[in-house]
Formats: C-alpha cells, sequence, structure tokens
C-alpha cells in the first residue's frame, strides 16, 4: 500500500526542497497539509497537485 500521508522530511526528499521551503509552502497554502495530534502531515497527492500547479505556471 502507498503512503496515503507524507512527513515534512519526506516531503523535503521528494520535492528535493529544504524544510524551510516545505514549510513555506505549507503557511501560504500552495502545499495542502492536515495536521495529525501535534503532527503536520502532506497528503500525496497535494503533491502531485503542487507538481501540476508548477508545471501550469512554467507554461
Amino acid at each position: 500500500m502507498e503512503q496515503q500521508l507524507l512527513t515534512v522530511p519526506e516531503v523535503m526528499t521528494v520535492l528535493r526542497l529544504g524544510r524551510c521551503t516545505v514549510y513555506d509552502l505549507i503557511r501560504s497554502g500552495r502545499l495542502e497539509s492536515i495536521k495529525v495530534g501535534r503532527s503536520r502531515r502532506v497528503p500525496a497527492a497535494a503533491i502531485d497537485a503542487f507538481v501540476c500547479q508548477l508545471r501550469e505556471e512554467a507554461a
């Protein structure tokens, strides 16, 4: 089963971005996230949507 929710360090690895950049994207609303207890998680689909958004902006 594929992971549905990723941690910030996992998102950093997938997108090859730094910690501050990932949190800035979350804060700005460009990257969807949810809070589970005290932890922040990013749905896998949100990463795909973010990449699609970047591709549209570049076109």
